[in-house]
């Protein structure tokens, strides 16, 4: 079974999120920012990272450019899910690391195509 890791400061996107993800068969672990996301990665690599940009304590961006540098950090797969919709935003995540980009609100079927895109569903 796969497993994917939700770095996001909502409770609701999470809640969302994860409701989707296990209805695709895979195991969820949630973090609330990105130092809490990190801190999971290291005891346990996840195969998907969904991942906020905006969020206190660590930044979606801080986050992925730790998380490359890290033993195994270049295995997951991160998918970015933002508010953010300019080209610059993404040029910047996917120049970070990022393998997808996801617009938020998203739902069930946006989400299966991006993680279909990554290889992981």
């Amino acid at each position: 079974m796969k497993s994917c890791l939700i770095v996001d400061d909502s409770r609701v996107i999470r809640k969302v999120s994860r409701h989707i993800l296990e209805s695709l068969g895979f195991t969820v672990e949630e973090a609330e920012n990105g130092q809490e996301g990190l801190e999971h990665c290291q005891g346990t690599m996840p195969d998907v990272i969904l991942l906020d940009w905006n969020m206190p304590v660590m930044t979606g961006i801080e986050f992925i450019a730790q998380l490359r540098q890290q033993p195994g950090g270049d295995k997951p797969k991160v998918v970015f899910c933002t508010t953010e919709n300019d080209i610059a935003h993404i040029r910047e995540a996917i120049s970070a690391g990022a393998d997808e980009y996801v617009m938020k609100p998203f739902d069930h079927e946006t989400l299966q195509i991006k993680l279909q895109l990554v290889g992981m569903a």
